[in-house]
C-alpha cells in the first residue's frame, strides 16, 4: 500500500476491549500499516496499540434503544470518520450498511455468530415468534451480506452458509494470541483441584449442569462472568451451591491468572443449532494454558478435543458425566497434565492467531 488505507470498525453491542474486534483485528490490522479507528459508545476515546478509539456517551436503557436509536448515531459518527473501509461488528448494524455503500465505502460484515439460529435459543422472544422472527431476520441478513464488499466469519460452519451469499467470504477464527500461549512448564502439581468456567452464564450454557457436576465430584468451581438469564436464582439457592466460588468478570489477565491455577476447563454448551457447530474461544484458551477441556459431546468439539487427545467430552445435560470426567483429571495428575500440553501444542502449530491474521490482511489487501 502506498497510503494506508482508513478503516474504522463498527459495534453498537461489544463491549470496549472485545478480544476479537480490537486486541486481535483492530491491532492487527494496525501493525499491518493501516489507519484504524474503533468506533464504540460509552467508552474513553483513547490511541491504544495503534488503534484510535473513537467514542461518545449514549445512555443504553433497552435493547431496542440500542438496536434502533443507538446505530443511528453511530452512523452519524462513521460518516464523520470519513474512513475507506467500514467493518460492521453488530447484526444490527446493517441496517446502515447500503448507506455506507451509497457514500461509495467499502463495507465487510463480521458475522460473530449464525444469528437465525442463535434467534431460536433466545429467551426474551415468545417461543411461538421465534421461528417467524429467525425466518425474516434471515432474509434480511443475506440480503445486505449479497450486497456487502466482504463477508468475514467467526467459524468455517457460518463461513458455508454466507460463501452461498457473497463469494468473497472466509473464516477468521477466534483462535488465542500468542501472548496468551502458557511459554513456562509450570509444575503440575502447584495447581489446585479446582476447575473453571470462564463466560456468560446462562441455562443452555449448562452453568446448573457444571454446578452439579462440580458438587458430585466434591471439586471446587470458579465460575467467571455474569448471569444473563433467570438460571441464577435457582442454581445460588441449590444446595450444590456450596461448592461455587462467584468471581463475576475478570479481565484478560485475571483470567490467564485463574487458568493457571486450575486442574480443567468447562464448556458444557447444550445442544441448540447456535453451538453444537460453534467452536467457543474458551476452547482454545483453555488449551493455550494447558488446561484439560471437559467440553459437550458434540462432533466438531470432539474432533477438536477428544482427537487431539487434550480433554474428555461429555453428555452436557448429565451432571453424572461431567463429575466423572472431573473425578478422571483429578485422580489422574499424570494424563491430565499431557492432555494439558497437546492442547498447548495444537495451539502452537494450529489454533492460534498468527496464522487467522494472515488471512484477515490478504483479506483486506483483496478489497484495494
Amino acid at each position: 500500500m502506498n497510503k494506508p488505507k482508513k478503516v474504522v470498525h463498527l459495534t453498537s453491542a461489544h463491549q470496549d476491549g472485545d478480544v476479537r474486534i480490537f486486541h486481535k483485528e483492530c491491532v492487527s490490522l494496525a501493525q499491518a500499516g493501516y489507519e484504524v479507528y474503533q468506533l464504540i459508545p460509552n467508552t474513553k476515546s483513547r490511541l491504544e496499540k495503534g488503534v484510535q478509539i473513537v467514542s461518545f456517551d449514549f445512555p443504553v436503557s433497552s435493547r431496542f434503544k440500542r438496536m434502533f436509536f443507538l446505530v443511528k448515531e453511530i452512523f452519524k459518527k462513521a460518516i464523520e470518520i470519513d474512513a475507506d473501509v467500514y467493518h460492521l461488528h453488530d447484526p444490527e448494524l446493517l441496517r446502515i450498511a447500503i448507506k455506507l455503500k451509497k457514500k461509495g465505502k467499502k463495507v465487510i460484515y463480521d458475522a460473530h455468530e449464525d444469528v437465525p439460529r442463535d434467534i431460536m435459543t433466545k429467551d426474551y422472544i415468545p417461543k411461538f415468534l421465534r421461528k417467524i422472527v429467525s425466518a425474516r431476520f434471515e432474509k434480511f441478513e443475506n440480503r445486505i451480506a449479497s450486497k456487502v464488499d466482504g463477508v468475514i466469519t467467526a467459524t468455517p460452519f457460518i463461513c458455508e452458509r454466507f460463501i452461498k451469499i457473497n463469494s468473497n467470504t472466509l473464516d477468521i477464527n477466534n483462535f488465542p494470541l500468542s501472548e496468551e500461549i502458557q511459554t513456562s512448564d509450570s509444575d503440575w502439581n502447584n495447581r489446585k483441584n479446582k476447575v473453571c468456567y470462564i463466560g456468560g452464564l446462562t441455562k443452555i450454557r449448562g452453568v446448573k449442569e457444571m454446578v452439579i457436576g462440580a458438587d458430585l465430584a466434591n471439586a471446587p468451581l470458579f465460575l467467571a462472568g455474569e448471569f444473563r438469564d433467570v438460571i441464577r436464582e435457582e442454581v445460588t439457592q441449590s444446595k450444590e451451591w456450596k461448592n461455587v466460588t462467584e468471581l463475576g468478570i475478570l479481565n484478560r489477565n485475571e483470567c490467564l491468572e485463574l487458568k493457571n491455577k486450575c486442574i480443567a476447563g468447562l464448556v458444557i454448551f447444550h445442544p441448540v443449532p447456535n453451538h453444537t457447530d460453534s467452536q467457543p474461544n474458551k476452547i482454545f484458551e483453555y488449551m493455550a494454558s494447558g488446561l484439560p477441556v471437559i467440553g459437550s459431546n458434540f462432533p466438531l468439539w470432539k474432533k477438536i478435543i477428544e482427537d487431539g487427545a487434550c480433554g474428555i467430552c461429555v453428555d452436557p445435560k448429565s451432571p453424572e458425566e461431567i463429575a466423572n470426567a472431573i473425578k478422571f483429571i483429578l485422580e489422574n495428575p499424570d494424563k491430565a497434565k499431557l492432555m494439558g500440553e497437546n492442547g498447548k501444542r495444537l495451539v502452537k502449530e494450529i489454533y492460534n492467531w498468527d496464522i487467522e491474521k494472515k488471512k484477515l490482511v490478504d483479506f483486506y489487501k483483496r478489497l484495494n
